[in-house]
């Protein structure tokens, strides 16, 4: 009789340990799980991934129906322990405190440490499994789940830590989307990754970090000859060109040469045709951020704008297509610009011209040259060495050697920079 009731007794131990397994992988699964996966599958009449997403949207209950029977199993494996030992070795104080300790041993081994890890790597896959008997035992049970939730709620009420009401909804921050898209790996495509972080950025940017500079800016000036306006006006590869009089830190109007184009068949070029056809110049602050800016051109119906700083000196220009470039890349079209191509040559270097962006050969070069201050390699340049550096230069910026090449009308024309091991 005592082999068969320790026989029992045994089999009930690993019944009990195996059960209290289930419920502490079931409390890691839930909370482990990735919510917004649930959300998609509930969205697509997942009937399991519903019952997950209820049960998240009340995470006292969850928790402590969980808990109750978590509880409950452990502390009849820690009373069977007691019982067994009794019948084999007595009511000794050394007997029960081995059992105890080995007990302890049983449920941390068996029935918390292996199961939570096996739930936390499998998380959202048996999520969509357990949630079918904790609903149901949810349901059974809630009204012995309400009556000790309120003693809990009770307790957090009079330590001020009354949990919010946020169906389980966890507010994510830009730089923790952008995380996630930095770490979605294969579900979505690099370039599609790279356009949602470069979206994530526009809030940060402003139109001065991807303007074009003032002096690689091509305008008209209406005094010139009249056939020199008209070999420029030929010869330009831009739909839009701002127009000075005399004096290039003015200008006056943007003249867009489609139009120009309809009404020169008709008749001659001259200045007042110029004049008539251009419209008023859109200016907007250098510090103005890249997405406002989207909003400003879709209000305004512009698709250019001279940018000026706080004394109304103009700094640069900026187009639409700048903006969208900054999204998606370079275009592939017939400008000058587009066909320079930032690609390190096989002895390791490049030369680049000194207006070129620095955010531009960061991210085609992969360098990490500082882009808080001056916004292009020459003003980069001038501002490290505070002075106007003779040719042949060479000064280490960020960890990239840079040797000036080229100077000219106190800016850096053309520099070598050299890639790093």
């Amino acid at each position: 009789m005592l082999d068969i009731g320790l026989t029992a007794q045994f089999s009930a131990l690993v019944f009990l340990l195996l059960v209290s397994g289930l419920f502490s992988m079931s409390e890691t699964v839930m909370m482990a799980a990735n919510r917004y996966r649930l959300r998609s599958l509930a969205s697509q009449e997942h009937r399991g991934a519903i019952l997950a997403v209820n049960l998240l949207n009340q995470t006292d209950r969850l928790l402590g129906v969980i808990l109750l029977f978590n509880n409950l199993v452990n502390t009849a494996a820690a009373t069977l322990v007691s019982v067994i030992t009794m019948e084999l070795f007595g009511d000794d104080r050394w007997a029960l405190g081995a059992a105890t300790l080995f007990v302890t041993f049983l449920i941390l081994v068996f029935s918390e440490i292996t199961p939570k890890v096996i739930g936390a790597h499998h998380a959202d896959r048996l999520a969509l499994i357990v949630s079918y008997p904790l609903s149901g035992l949810l349901r059974v049970f809630y009204s012995v789940i309400w009556f000790i939730n309120l003693f809990s709620s009770g307790l957090l009420h009079l330590m001020r830590l009354q949990p919010r009401h946020d169906n389980g909804a966890a507010a994510l921050s830009v730089e923790e989307l952008r995380s996630m898209v930095l770490e979605s790996g294969q579900y979505i495509p690099q370039t599609h990754r790279s356009i949602l972080v470069n979206l994530f950025d526009l809030e940060s940017i402003t139109v001065e970090d991807v303007m074009t500079p003032r002096g690689a800016i091509d305008g008209i000036d209406l005094s010139m000859p009249i056939h020199e306006l008209r070999e420029r006006i030929a010869t330009s590869y831009h739909t839009r060109l701002p127009v000075y009089d005399g004096d290039s830190e003015q200008v006056i109007g943007v003249l867009h040469l489609r139009r120009l184009l309809g009404e020169v068949l008709a008749t001659e070029l001259n200045v007042e045709l110029i004049r008539e056809l251009m419209t008023k110049p859109y200016f907007v602050p250098a510090d103005t951020q890249l997405y406002s800016q989207i909003q400003f051109f879709q209000e305004n119906r512009q698709r250019l704008a001279l940018v000026v700083d706080e004394y109304g000196e103009m700094l640069g220009l900026i187009t639409l297509e700048d903006i969208i470039e900054e999204l998606i890349g370079k275009f592939t079209t017939s400008t000058p610009e587009s066909g320079r191509h930032l690609k390190w040559g096989e002895d390791g270097s490049i030369t680049v011209d000194g207006s070129t962006n620095l955010r531009e050969i960061n991210r085609a070069l992969g360098l990490d040259l500082p882009i808080d201050g001056p916004k292009t390699l020459n003003g980069l340049l001038l501002e490290y060495l505070q002075d106007i550096p003779e040719t042949g230069l060479s000064v280490r910026i960020a960890g990239t050697p840079i040797e000036v090449i080229q100077t000219q009308d106190r800016r850096v024309r053309t520099a070598r920079l050299f890639r790093m091991p």
